[in-house]
């Protein structure tokens, strides 16, 4: 069996045996290396085909014996394959962030682009850009063109991120604003934890294309499985592969008016789906030290609003949840770009009339019937899709399971 792997000098959170399991019967191991024991482990190491990431990829291109072209012009090789004693190195990354231009949809040709960022990934995105027919501009912390004079590029048509700026867990941050830029008609960002940074938000806020860099890195990974195995691989497999890792990156987020079974579905669905659920006004109360009446009898909504919106920035940056919130979690604006960075939401719907109040603080000093038609537009706001929970709580689950899948 061929012994494939990715190296690195830290790789606790790599996607990329789980993404070859689906490309290939290889072995691919993760092999993280100090900065002293890479050329010794590239040039001596028992392995038959390799990745590499940051910060080795300049190391890799300098230990092979002979490069493909683009990864020559690039001096970057993220791809090495072992042929007949010799080691021969490509860059796949080139043709993955090609590959998500064209997932995209954004045109390119002729279109002014600025590239964020000056580092190895941006070398990569600037060459392929430049040969889709793009007029690139890099914009840099400290070069000619940096952030302190973007008016000079308010005519940029695309913008493409790949600093790590917004990756988790840093996430809510972004490089630039968008409205500096009337004429964008497309928006790329490298990072993909989370699968929406502050920056794609915001171009889908502004109905912008956009898209995370979740599909450069199954690209490239299917293009290096088929320069390990020297086997071709169908396209269709990168859009299964991307398909399969969004669903399980995301968290499944629960929103719905107090007492519709958020909670019981929840853990019905971290059942089914072997995920961690997490009940934010648990989160609150754990926080709080206090039982969420006592929060509202000392605070009120306001700042009980506050410290919900505290949780929630916090739970909602993880991956692959369950997430149940607070039927007025939808009242703050704030919290709609939290939960939507990583996430699917699903509106719970339920027959008002059989809506509990019992320890809900907001429920029980008010018109059930006049408080669902003061939330109901934040509740489709919210949502993605919703589902009536009108039968068991089971096939309340299964529903939105079957949602997920389709």
């Amino acid at each position: 069996m061929l012994r494939c792997g990715l190296l690195g000098e830290r790789l606790v959170h790599s996607y990329s045996p789980q993404i070859h399991s689906m490309l290939g019967e290889y072995e691919y191991k993760l092999y993280e290396k100090s900065k002293e024991e890479v050329v010794d482990f590239l040039k001596n190491g028992e392995w038959d085909a390799l990745n590499v990431t940051i910060p080795y990829k300049k190391v890799a291109a300098e230990c092979c014996d002979e490069m493909s072209e683009t990864a020559r012009i690039l001096k970057s090789v993220n791809t090495i394959v072992k042929k007949d004693g010799r080691i021969y190195g490509d860059n796949t990354d080139y043709f993955g962030f090609c590959e998500m231009v064209k997932k995209s949809g954004i045109d390119v040709l002729g279109k002014k682009a600025l590239v964020l960022g000056s580092g190895g990934t941006s070398v990569t995105v600037c060459k392929a850009l430049a040969d889709m027919g793009a007029d690139v501009t890099v914009i840099s912390r400290s070069g000619e063109n940096n952030y302190t004079n973007l008016d000079k590029h308010s005519n940029a048509k695309v913008i493409v991120n790949t600093t790590p700026v917004g990756m988790y867990p840093n996430n809510g941050s972004a490089c630039v604003d968008l409205t500096l830029f009337p004429e964008c008609e497309g928006v790329l960002d490298a990072i993909y934890n989370p699968l929406r940074t502050a920056l794609l938000l915001q171009a889908e806020d502004l109905k912008i294309k956009n898209l995370n860099g979740l599909y450069m890195l199954c690209a490239q990974a299917k293009k290096s499985a088929e320069i390990f195995t020297g086997s071709i691989i169908d396209d269709s497999r990168t859009d299964y592969i991307f398909n399969k890792l969004s669903c399980e990156m995301g968290n499944i987020i629960l929103i719905g008016m107090p007492g519709c079974g958020k909670s019981a579905i929840a853990k019905e669905l971290g059942k089914l789906l072997n995920r961690e659920v997490i009940e934010l006004d648990d989160k609150i109360a754990e926080s709080a030290k206090k039982s969420i009446p006592k929060i509202f009898e000392d605070i009120g909504e306001q700042g009980f609003r506050k410290l919900e919106t505290e949780q929630t920035a916090i739970y909602s940056k993880l991956s692959g949840k369950v997430i149940s919130t607070g039927g007025g979690c939808v009242t703050v604006p704030e919290n709609y770009g939290l939960l939507h960075q990583n996430g699917v939401i699903v509106w719970i719907k339920r027959d008002i009339s059989k809506l509990p109040k019992d320890s809900r603080p907001i429920s029980l000093k008010s018109d059930l019937y006049e408080l669902y038609n003061r939330r109901k537009p934040y509740y489709e706001r919210f949502a993605d899709f919703s589902i009536e929970n009108d039968q068991t709580i089971e096939k309340a689950a299964l529903k939105i399971v079957q949602l997920l899948k389709a």
